[in-house]
């Protein structure tokens, strides 16, 4: 099974798209749950964001209670490593908070004898009503003299069994505090400081008010190998805002270094004027064909800010759409299309109701077109209460509008 082989389906196939976690997905699987529920389990067993700011847990308890699939693979995750156990025990919480006495006791069972029951009984005190998890300290007390380490949070601070928080003193002065702006720069242009010492001259300038100063110097405010920005540096440019375009325009067509090139690009994206739109797409056409799934969303906001003038990025921002497995960035492509050119958002608007992004179900809540089957949805959402306030009240706000109308 291509699940369990590390690699994402392609996005037109049903494993695919609930891979990602797209809209479309949860409704093919609808329409066929016994030959879904594999790929259902698969993804709860494993991973399958691109990063730890994406949503599954939502999106993945709804399709095991919507389809009406056996809890039994998905307790069984609690016992494949500690990610797995997570993302099982989440899926359960929240089963359990809809009303499933199966999925309650599975995950009570476990922090009674499961090796990753820490994750579990976090995940119950983050979520559930006190008197179902609070008769476990006796168990928390026991396991947590076993296996001492220091905890925070629910329940170890209500069971007095948390951990000595982190210890703040009075912030020190940095060394170079008392030293002027010109100072700084005549050490940051001085080629034999230090990649530490020019490190901490960032720092200060960082914590001052733009500085054009240093917009000559940036190019060589690379680390030694020429990899990597050093990191004060960044806080430093996006305080020039747009001061610093004219100078992002040469670093944006430079090819080495890379760290030096993607400080353009940004620069352009947030401050840049229209005769840049042709930068920031050919930008976005690297970061497709690279298969760069993290950062396109800047490109894709700068893009959104120049309407129809960036229409020749309106393929792209679709493919990522479609096909990129980091669904936080996903909504922005939608945004910029909204704004460049809405052709066929009307049904990306309806997928966007069953999407895993909460950021998604809001602008399908509120952009979704008027049929039977959107308002069926924002009932839906309007009434479940596992879903985000937010998007509970949109759907809620949308309904009223639809049915006043």
């Amino acid at each position: 099974m291509v699940m369990s082989e590390g690699r994402y389906a392609p996005a037109a196939t049903l494993a695919g798209l609930v891979q990602r976690g797209r809209g479309l997905g949860a409704r093919m699987a609808a329409e066929d749950p016994a030959a879904a529920a594999e790929v259902v389990y698969g993804c709860v067993r494993w991973d399958w964001r691109w990063d730890s700011v994406d949503r599954r847990g939502l999106y993945l308890a709804r399709l095991v209670r919507d389809l009406e699939l056996p809890l039994g693979p998905v307790v069984e995750g609690l016992g494949k490593g500690e990610v797995a156990s997570e993302r099982a025990a989440r899926v359960l919480g929240l089963l359990a908070l809809d009303g499933s006495g199966e999925a309650r006791e599975a995950l009570r069972a476990y922090v009674k004898e499961g090796e990753h029951w820490v994750a579990a009984l976090e995940e119950m005190a983050c979520r559930w009503p006190l008197e179902w998890w609070d008769d476990l300290a006796e168990t928390g007390r026991e396991r947590a003299e076993q296996d001492p380490e220091d905890r925070w949070g629910e329940p170890w601070y209500r069971w007095e069994l948390a951990g000595p928080g982190p210890v703040h003193g009075p912030r020190e002065r940095k060394p170079l505090a008392g030293v002027d702006n010109a100072g700084l720069l005549e050490l940051l242009a001085d080629p034999g400081e230090s990649e530490e010492r020019r490190t901490a001259v960032l720092d200060v300038i960082d914590d001052r008010g733009p500085e054009p100063g240093v917009i000559p110097l940036v190019p060589s405010l690379g680390t030694a190998d020429g990899k990597h920005i050093l990191w004060p540096l960044i806080g430093v440019v996006e305080k020039l805002g747009p001061l610093a375009v004219p100078a992002a325009r040469e670093w944006a067509a430079v090819t080495e270094p890379e760290w030096l090139r993607l400080l353009g690009h940004s620069v352009l994206a947030e401050h840049g004027t229209v005769e840049d739109v042709p930068v920031l797409v050919a930008d976005l056409e690297r970061d497709w064909v690279g298969r760069r799934w993290c950062g396109p969303m800047r490109t894709a906001e700068g893009l959104r800010r120049f309407g129809a003038e960036a229409r020749d990025a309106v393929s792209l921002l679709r493919r990522f759409w479609l096909w990129t497995p980091h669904s936080f960035e996903r909504v922005s492509y939608l945004e910029a299309l909204a704004e460049i050119d809405r052709m066929g958002l009307d049904k990306v608007y309806l997928e966007c109701l069953w999407d895993c992004e909460d950021e998604a179900r809001l602008l399908g809540a509120r952009h979704a077109p008027d049929r039977a089957e959107v308002r069926e949805r924002l009932a839906y959402l309007r009434d479940d209460e596992l879903e985000e306030p937010e998007v509970r009240a949109a759907a809620l706000e949308r309904l009223a509008a639809l049915t006043q109308g």
